[in-house]
């Protein structure tokens, strides 16, 4: 059973005062949340601590927004695994299009952190996802079938979420049409070959289209980035029928 992941991820977004002011908020609205899906938010490292004491007996789970593939070292501006769980960190994303863009990671980096997570209890997040020109090009499937095929490899398929996020439709307003979107899930799905891998969509989700998300057959949650700095927005994502 793919149990769906609804994820949020804060990005540079929120200091630990405005993740207090958020929480009160947004705990009460997921209280009685359905135990049929996870409910997920990755918030800057700095707010982690802080993050981990509200959310203690609540049905919230943490991300981290990396994890670096070392445990310790000269390592400047990154974080370990064990750092990450001193915190009650569950998941770490890795691959996201914006390191990939800012910081030129590769596939083989992403691989690495992803092994990482897994060797120290974390569940990575793989995200993958193409761009406008590659996509105007017809070169959508490629790009991504090769970011699935390196930045899985020698993963455990059961302790691993991808998530696909078209990269000219994250921050934009453009939403991926849920028809196309779960048909690339399916092929990513098809091309890992393990019928219970567990895949999101990120790009534009909003509550005006998380209950047509949800609906597909292929997508196993969603990855929410500016919809989920509104408690409220989040909360109705995160309790979609």
């Amino acid at each position: 059973m793919r149990k769906p992941v609804i994820a949020g991820n804060w990005k540079m977004h929120m200091t630990c005062s405005e993740a207090k002011d958020y929480m009160s908020v947004f705990l009460p609205l997921i209280k009685e949340t359905s135990n049929d899906r996870h409910i997920v938010i990755a918030p800057p490292f700095t707010s982690l601590s802080t993050m981990a004491d509200l959310s203690v007996m609540s049905n919230l789970e943490l991300s981290s927004q990396n994890v670096h593939w070392e445990d310790s070292g000269a390592f400047t501006a990154e974080i370990s695994p064990s750092m990450l769980l001193e915190h009650r960190v569950k998941y770490a994303i890795v691959g996201h299009s914006e390191p990939r863009k800012y910081f030129s990671e590769s596939d083989k980096q992403i691989n690495l952190r992803a092994k990482s997570a897994q060797s120290n209890h974390l569940i990575p997040i793989v995200c993958v996802g193409e761009t406008f020109e590659q996509r105007e090009k017809g070169e959508a499937e490629r790009v991504i079938r090769r970011q699935v095929e390196q930045g899985l490899e020698e993963l455990d398929f059961t302790n691993v979420v991808v998530a696909y996020e078209p990269i000219w439709a994250i921050g934009t307003g453009k939403t991926c049409e849920s028809i196309e979107a779960n048909r690339i899930c399916t092929l990513i799905r098809k091309w890992s070959g393990y019928s219970d891998l567990r895949i999101q969509y990120g790009g534009s989700v909003k509550p005006s289209n998380i209950d047509e998300l949800m609906s597909m057959s292929d997508i196993d949650g969603v990855l929410v980035g500016g919809a989920s700095l509104d408690p409220e927005s989040f909360g109705r994502i995160a309790n979609y029928n």
